[in-house]
């Protein structure tokens, strides 16, 4: 959970780094909103990536109780995807290439 942690706080300080600057610069640099969209996907990626394979650690664990694990890991994963998709949204609305 740790690494967790800390991949989310090195994503959010590149963005909070590099998204500064470039909302503050008149036609400086364009490619914020590009930028944030694809650590918005590899956020989205890694997360849904540490939930499937620790339910299946789980469900090898203990068989019995893999539905349960399941319907866990399904409603956690759309979260994440959902979550993904209003941030996705959002760095739409801020990249000038996206129509």
């Amino acid at each position: 959970m740790n690494k967790v942690v800390n991949v989310f706080g090195l994503c959010v300080l590149t963005v909070l780094v590099f998204a500064g600057p470039a909302f503050a610069a008149e036609g400086g640099v364009e490619f914020s909103g590009a930028f944030g969209a694809g650590l918005v996907i590899i956020g989205g990626a890694y997360g849904i990536g540490r939930l499937a394979s620790s339910a299946l650690e789980s469900m090898a664990r203990q068989p019995e109780v893999a539905g349960r694990i399941f319907t866990s890991l399904l409603i956690a994963a759309a979260l994440i995807e959902g979550v993904t998709f209003f941030a996705l949204i959002i760095c739409m609305q801020q990249n000038p290439f996206a129509s």
